[in-house]
């Protein structure tokens, strides 16, 4: 309490030192963020000026009417929503069941499972059989395969499986002793336990299915199942060939579409599909929080 009074030279000398470099990394890391969103509120045609800074030079919601007004839209942002929940869901679901599982040392194939999963992060089939395996699973056209192929990651499998070794087993074996099988003592002792794991997976997931599109574009590019970041990379893509190569596009769509520059039409893009995830961290920052202090608090 009493170190701002008391504090040696050297230890003045480090905070002052601190906090310029944490201002610095906090302007390397938001000048990019200020600049996008700058560039997304300012006027198209002078935007190719160039020299848009920290603060649009001719304020317009232009850039965001352009793409509101294409007719995909709700429908890619309803499906990215659900890809993201349910592709959430099922893959914290799937990683922490098999982690916890794994965690067990009266497991016998802990070693080779892991050793199976292990390979898979470094070994691919390839694009094409896994085309292929998706058109033999009847899964192209269909909402299962956003969700399905990437249930089980094994980076988030060991993770977690890392987090649950860390817990005191014997919470575990006095579980047993109260008459507790194994999914309950998953579901009311393990997950408890592990939120600061799931919520730090739980961003990888959520990011991971809404910033997606490739997949889109393998199996669902013509079908109702295109997501918003689909249907936003094709908004782009005609805005660059002047607007009337847009599918289906009415002339209206057309119009607005030359009106406006692909920069400008970029960066509000950009800061349509980042602003849901910036929403969503700050409810899971306090799990990383406590992720950090566990230790702290352990006898």
């Amino acid at each position: 309490m009493n170190r701002s009074f008391n504090a040696t030279r050297g230890e003045k000398t480090f905070d002052v030192i601190n906090i310029v470099i944490m201002l610095l990394l906090l302007a390397v890391t938001l000048y990019p963020f200020l600049n996008v969103l700058a560039i997304s509120l300012n006027d198209s045609q002078d935007t190719v000026r160039g020299g848009i800074q920290l603060w649009p030079r001719q304020f317009s919601l232009q850039n965001y009417k352009v793409i509101m007004a294409y007719s995909g839209l709700l429908q890619g942002l309803k499906v990215s929503v659900m890809r993201t929940v349910v592709g959430t869901l099922l893959g914290l679901l799937s990683a922490s069941m098999l982690a916890f599982t794994l965690s067990r040392p009266d497991f016998q194939a802990r070693r080779f499972v892991s050793v199976f999963l292990a390979l898979t992060m470094y070994f691919s089939g390839g694009l094409i059989p896994v085309y292929i395996l998706m058109r033999d699973l009847h899964m192209i056209g269909t909402f299962y395969v956003y969700v399905l192929p990437g249930m089980v990651g094994a980076f988030n499998v060991f993770v977690i499986r890392s987090f649950i070794d860390g817990l005191p087993y014997a919470l575990q074996e006095s579980a047993k002793l109260d008459g507790a099988n194994d999914f309950t003592i998953y579901w009311r002792v393990i997950l408890p336990l592990c939120k600061p794991a799931l919520a730090t997976i739980a961003l990888f997931l959520a990011v991971g299915q809404w910033n997606s599109w490739f997949d889109t574009y393998l199996y669902n590019g013509s079908t109702q199942w295109t997501t918003l970041q689909y249907e936003l990379m094709k908004v782009l893509e005609s805005t660059q060939q002047g607007g009337s190569s847009m599918r289906g596009g009415s002339n209206d769509m057309a119009e607005l579409m030359n009106q406006v520059s692909p920069e400008s039409i970029k960066m509000a893009i950009t800061m349509v599909v980042t602003v849901p995830i910036l929403v969503v961290y700050p409810f899971l920052q306090r799990y990383f929080v406590g992720g950090m202090t566990l230790g702290a608090v352990k006898a």
